[in-house]
């Protein structure tokens, strides 16, 4: 009698409905495409030969088949409709314990004595923990009877049968059996070698408290000087060599401030320090070099970026300062007002489609770009980037480096970045039509692929990539969404006041004043400013913020893009379709008090 109990896909979907995790609406089309997602999910596995070390006949779970249609929960945009969450609901509908495998806790050593490999990937169970009367199995279908029998008879111990997603037991498996074992042997066959391939060096940088005058007193100088850019909260450290002297230059909320100078004489061996901390050459002083400082700010790690150049009266050094805390933050933080931050999130949370972020040097590219991929990453998703040069060095990311010398330009290492089985693929900057081509490509082929562009707004994205030589009937069935944005000061907390806009100051900006005075209103705003004080070095700013034009491709825009429409055209339709430009969402900031007129006159153009 068969006594195997099948974990069906619509007793998947009953439970997700039930759970107010599926509308009746996803139902059916889940159910319409069960078939075609099966396949293809199978048609995966048998291409590989083996997938997570696994046999390509090996059937396809119903959480993978759900989790690989792209759900959303209870169709929320906001919320995909993970695997995780799906065996979350099952756990709880069939009464079985829910368990998160942590690699660390797992008894690797008992679990690779109790079942063979075979066994445990054919039945996707894994022994978790035990004694000499029990274990504790994994598995992805605790409703199957005859396999519980089994687990008795091969353990000969009770079993307690615990549920996890079946595609973290296959990657614990593939940890246990064959990958830790292979990386201990490793381990101790290499140990003692030198790590070369590491882009960093971790150093160590002393609490100020701890300097004493008995150590070099170069050493000192170049560990204050760290200690001050980072309580300055600096993002760049200019050593200049001048004829008689040396500046030290900090950029600070993007505006260079001298703090200090050094003796002509101490500048080489500042230098040659910092030159030693990056592990660069120190005696080649004539060409160009470029290196990595990690090191501790409290209790995170900071990254700095090292670049010395030649110039007429020696070495220039500049360090920009790289704090993950800031760098990598959530979407909500970085300064998208509501609506523009509900489109963002949905154009990263797609699963194919060609995402661009545009906006000069020094905009806050990179922050959004870090931001969109730490929101979308996670161990089921392999993210890339490809960038000229690394940022920051994010664990989470597998990170590419252009190098031209050797030929490792955008477009060669996109290319063979795809034969890499990429989910997400970030490329730091499209320069030409053969990166902009192969990006498309691989958009169009299931990735989803976030980049960057040089112009001054949305619209004007789309004409460059046109100008470039891009087909428009493939831009506009790959592009997803163009966010534009800059980067504005805030007020100072500290020394902030409220004051009102003269009516030149609204004039100047765009506002209405004489509809304003028609209605019998008084032609003024109430904003914020600073008066300055020690907190803000007198600036009355502190801190910047970034405001964004989000761009949505709607079929308007499709239409447009696929007749070569102008930048104006673009934008005139995206504007009727409710578009805040940069111009808007920079004033909106200085309505609620949050940026100063000058800066939303400095980083905004007139019209925009």
């Amino acid at each position: 009698m068969e006594r195997r109990v099948e974990l069906t896909f619509e007793l998947v979907c009953d439970v997700l409905q039930s759970a107010g995790l599926m509308t009746a609406e996803q139902r059916r089309d889940a159910g319409l495409r069960e078939e075609r997602e099966r396949a293809r999910l199978l048609h995966g596995r048998m291409v590989g030969g083996k997938r997570h070390g696994g046999s390509a006949e090996e059937k396809v779970h119903p959480a993978e088949v759900l989790a690989a249609m792209g759900l959303f929960v209870n169709g929320d945009p906001r919320y995909p409709l993970t695997e995780e969450m799906i065996v979350q609901a099952l756990a709880q509908a069939i009464k079985v314990p829910y368990v998160h495998l942590d690699p660390l806790k797992i008894d690797a050593k008992l679990a690779a004595a109790t079942l063979s490999r075979p066994f445990a990937r054919r039945h996707n169970a894994l022994v978790i923990a035990g004694n000499e009367t029990s274990v504790t199995v994994a598995v992805s279908n605790p409703l199957d009877v005859e396999l519980e029998e089994n687990l008795r008879t091969f353990t000969r111990r009770d079993v307690k049968l615990v549920m996890a997603p079946p595609g973290d037991i296959q990657r614990i498996i593939t940890d246990i059996y064959g990958f830790r074992t292979s990386v201990t042997a490793a381990e101790r066959e290499i140990k003692g070698e030198v790590d070369i391939g590491n882009l960093e060096r971790y150093v160590r940088l002393k609490r100020v408290e701890e300097i004493e005058a008995t150590d070099s007193h170069v050493v000192n100088a170049v560990e204050y000087l760290f200690h001050y850019a980072f309580d300055q909260r600096a993002s760049d450290v200019h050593v200049e060599p001048h004829r008689d002297q040396s500046i030290v230059r900090m950029r600070i909320d993007g505006v260079l401030h001298p703090v200090n100078t050094l003796p002509k004489v101490v500048h080489p061996a500042v230098v040659s320090r910092i030159k030693m901390l990056a592990r660069l050459d120190i005696a080649e002083k004539r060409r160009p070099q470029d290196g990595r400082i990690k090191t501790a700010r409290g209790d995170r790690e900071v990254e700095i970026r090292v670049s010395t150049m030649a110039t007429a009266f020696g070495e220039k050094v500049v360090m920009r300062i790289f704090d993950p805390e800031v760098i990598v933050r959530d979407l909500s933080d970085i300064g998208l007002f509501e609506k523009q931050l509900q489109l963002f999130e949905g154009f990263v949370q797609r699963p194919n489609g060609l995402v661009l972020v545009t906006g000069p040097t020094g905009s806050g590219k990179t922050t959004t770009l870090y931001s969109a991929l730490r929101a979308v990453v996670s161990p089921e998703i392999n993210v890339t980037t490809i960038e000229d040069p690394i940022e920051i060095v994010v664990d989470q990311f597998n990170q590419v480096e252009v190098q031209n010398k050797i030929g490792v330009t955008f477009a060669e290492a996109l290319r063979h970045l795809l034969r890499q089985d990429p989910d997400v693929i970030m490329v730091g900057e499209v320069r030409d039509v053969e990166t902009a081509n192969i990006a498309i490509q691989a958009a169009l082929t299931g990735h989803l692929v976030l980049a960057t562009l040089h112009t001054n707004d949305s619209a004007s994205a789309i004409t460059r990539l046109l100008e470039l030589g891009v087909d428009p009937f493939l831009l506009s069935s790959t592009l997803v969404g163009v966010v534009a944005q800059r980067l504005v000061r805030m007020i100072c907390p500290h020394c902030r006041i409220e004051t009102f806009l003269t009516p030149d100051q609204m004039s100047l900006l765009g506002l209405d004043t004489m509809n304003l005075a028609a209605q019998g209103e008084a032609p003024q705003l109430m904003v914020a400013a600073g008066q300055g004080c020690v907190k803000c070095r007198q600036t009355g700013l502190l801190g910047r913020s970034g405001v964004f034009e989000v761009l949505e491709i709607d079929d308007k825009i499709r239409k447009l893009i696929g007749q070569r429409a102008s930048s104006k055209e673009i934008m005139k339709q995206s504007r009727q379709d409710g578009l805040m430009t940069l111009r808007e969402a920079a004033i909106r900031k200085l309505a609620k008090g949050g940026t100063s007129f000058e800066e939303v006159v400095r980083v905004t153009v007139e019209g925009t």
